[in-house]
């Protein structure tokens, strides 16, 4: 089937007692079994351990991303915690590339180093330092492209050459992307991430995670990390996030049509002292983006002439754009990241990655790209 077909109807089926056309909201704790000796028969048996409305999501995120199966969490944190949990025990090595989400950043920097995880965070984008960075106890290697929120590209098919070679998981963080756009498992990956609070929700409405694996037993031990932390998704998440996806792909192209305007807007702009977009010519990593993926997705960063003071007038100035921590919904969001999303990354963590005290993140929504420009146009004016 085709994508577009996928995001409707991989995973769901009409209800079987009412044929309502929607997969029902099974809010329940339990599930009662028929006997003892046919426990589990039905599937279920508990929440923390699975739920059919849950079941269906992780269904149709596997099947869009050309994965196996997969398991939901309740946020992207969570799913990135479980593989963490499943995958690593005290004296092993973690490698991590140096931009990526700040909470990703903060457990593994306050959380895995105290569990006695070693954990060295590395330029993703240079291939001489991923490989020197691989230790013989280095068990996984995490990339996050377009990363958070510089929109670094990180080479994933290279990445996945190095760690096969030398026998490691590679998991790749595809939130910025999805699966519509881009497609880690073609590439080589193990293990796809997502935070589903993003561009698979698309509304704001929702905090949910997802993992994506190709191997079964692989599978199995997120699972089991899943259930034995409680990382779960609700049912109620689970079935907003399963109407939301069902426009992941109309959504996307809208999105990152405006940011391409945007950005090029953007970067003609006098009070604008640089501009970053993976769809610009002058992106460092425009030519890996374009052969990597079929999109470049809707997050654009920004600069103005003035620094940092004359950012936060900037974005205390908008009006349609609204000044939050979120990204991926079809409201058009704008972020200072150095306080926000990357607070807890330290400064000088910050400055060695390219995420400026200056640097605005924005989010592009599916507003008309008019009324998106003409409200940054006179933010602009007022610095």
């Amino acid at each position: 089937m085709g994508f577009r077909t996928d995001q409707i109807h991989a995973g769901v089926t009409p209800d079987p007692v009412t044929g309502a056309i929607l997969t029902p909201i099974h809010q329940s704790t339990t599930f009662v079994q028929d006997s003892v000796d046919e426990y589990m028969s039905k599937g279920y048996s508990y929440a923390r351990g699975g739920n059919p409305t849950v079941r269906a999501f992780e269904k149709k995120i596997a099947t869009l991303e050309g994965g196996a199966d997969a398991t939901a969490y309740g946020s992207g944190m969570a799913a990135t915690v479980a593989v963490m949990l499943a995958l690593l025990e005290a004296g092993d090595h973690v490698v991590i590339a140096d931009v990526v989400y700040g909470g990703t950043y903060r457990f593994a920097d306050q959380f895995l180093r105290k569990f006695g995880v070693e954990v060295d965070f590395v330029d993703a984008s240079d291939l001489d330092a991923v490989r020197a960075s691989i230790r013989p106890n280095t068990r996984l290697v995490f990339t996050e492209t377009p990363a958070n929120p510089t929109l670094k590209i990180t080479d994933l098919a290279a990445v996945s050459e190095i760690t096969r070679e030398a026998g490691v998981y590679h998991v790749t963080d595809n939130t910025f992307l999805t699966p519509y756009f881009q497609r880690p498992f073609e590439l080589g990956c193990d293990i796809v991430v997502h935070s589903t609070t993003k561009y698979l929700d698309g509304h704001n409405a929702t905090l949910g995670g997802a993992v994506v694996v190709n191997d079964p037993e692989l599978h199995e031990k997120i699972a089991f990390a899943r259930i034995s932390a409680g990382l779960v998704m609700s049912p109620m998440v689970a079935w907003l996030t399963l109407q939301g996806v069902k426009t992941l792909s109309e959504r996307m192209e809208r999105q990152s049509a405006n940011a391409m305007e945007i950005a090029t807007w953007l970067e003609g702009h006098p009070k604008v002292e640089r501009v970053g977009y993976p769809g610009l010519p002058s992106f460092p990593g425009h030519e890996l983006a374009r052969k990597q993926a079929r999109g470049f997705g809707a997050m654009v960063w920004f600069e103005v002439t003035g620094g940092v003071e004359a950012g936060k007038k900037l974005m205390d100035s908008v009006r349609l754009w609204s000044l939050a921590e979120n990204l991926g919904a079809v409201e058009s969001i704008i972020t200072h990241p150095v306080t926000m999303t990357h607070a807890a990354v330290p400064p000088e963590e910050r400055a060695r990655a390219g995420i400026t005290d200056g640097l605005v993140r924005l989010s592009v929504g599916m507003e008309d790209v008019e009324d998106l420009i003409a409200d940054l146009d006179q933010a602009l004016s007022q610095i």
